[in-house]
């Protein structure tokens, strides 16, 4: 293993998701944390396969490697919430996942979370926006004001261990920010 490949060892990463998650959103992310020597899980609503969304239509089908109900924030060192229009849409309606969101940020240090494109519905709905420098969608950012954070049209903000891009154009620094505060861990 190279220098590159050992950022993330030993490092254990949630990527929250369900039907409807803009594929780049999901799959890029992934492929960074593992390329970064990081372990991943998705984690849904239900076990077997999520679909994905891509363009203007249906795309591929990802393996869920657990579920919220065998879950908790305390078995990651982080989490990613892809967007999507149709993802964060049904995920913030469920209580648990609202719930696995805000454990992130709960406890005297708030482990990294990385949001993109319509993920940070997901932290508005958790109620950990407040004071918070982030971005999004260009589409929410009302949510995202009236959530009370300080929203910027910036390509990828960093917070606290916050990590928040606008669209599937900003990835690339989204996953090396995404990879950096991960890495840093635990913020206060």
């Amino acid at each position: 293993m190279n220098k590159t490949t050992e950022k993330l060892k030993n490092k254990r990463v949630a990527i929250l998701a369900t039907d409807g998650f803009e594929e780049s959103e999901l799959s890029r992310p992934l492929k960074a944390i593992r390329d970064a020597g990081g372990q991943v899980q998705i984690v849904s609503l239900k076990s077997g396969k999520i679909r994905s969304w891509s363009g203007s239509d249906w795309s591929n089908e990802y393996d869920v490697d657990t579920t919220l109900e065998n879950c908790s924030a305390e078995d990651f060192d982080g989490l990613v919430l892809p967007g999507g229009v149709i993802n964060p849409d049904l995920l913030r309606k469920n209580e648990k996942a609202v719930d696995f969101v805000k454990s992130f940020f709960t406890g005297s240090k708030q482990k990294p979370v990385a949001a993109i494109c319509h993920g940070p519905w997901m932290l508005a709905e958790a109620d950990v926006l407040k004071g918070r420098k982030v971005t999004s969608y260009s589409s929410i950012r009302t949510d995202i004001r009236n959530a009370g954070a300080d929203w910027q049209d910036k390509e990828v903000v960093v917070d606290n261990g916050l990590v928040t891009s606008r669209n599937p154009d900003d990835l690339d620094a989204f996953c090396s920010k995404m990879v950096e505060e991960i890495c840093e861990g635990a913020h206060q």
